[in-house]
């Protein structure tokens, strides 16, 4: 293992208070919650077993930490209901729909215009 990796491998935890492995070393037994959900779990409460750690320049902390948790005690994923289904229908309907002309876009609008294209560019137009 080269320094990099040498700084981010602490399975006892004695650096970090959790054992840490670099990134794409994380032993068997342990996913991220991505990795858990693609299987149908999640956490299901049960505390951060483990960490993954590597260098990044781009952080402003200097290191990238990705969270794993034991698959073993992972719980199954709860079925949606159809009251969360109409929530959620509801919300997407709400980012699809335009704010000053009301028409309903098969996108989602963006959040940087707060509208549709076309209202932005009129409104662009006319300050200019």
């Amino acid at each position: 293992m080269g320094t990099a990796y040498a700084r981010c491998y602490d399975p006892t935890g004695a650096r970090y208070g959790i054992p840490t492995y670099p990134w794409k070393f994380a032993p068997d037994g342990y996913a991220t919650r991505r990795q858990l959900r693609a299987r149908g779990l999640r956490p299901g409460g049960q505390e951060i077993a483990a960490q993954l750690m590597r260098h990044s320049r781009r952080r402003k902390a200097g290191v990238s930490v990705a969270y794993l948790y034991r698959v073993d005690a992972a719980k199954p994923v709860r079925p949606m209901t159809s009251r969360k289904w109409g929530a959620l229908a509801l919300a997407m309907l709400a980012r699809r729909t335009c704010r000053e002309c009301g028409v309903v876009y098969s996108y989602c609008i963006p959040v940087s215009l707060g509208m549709c294209v076309l209202c932005a560019d009129t409104e662009e137009q006319r300050a200019s």
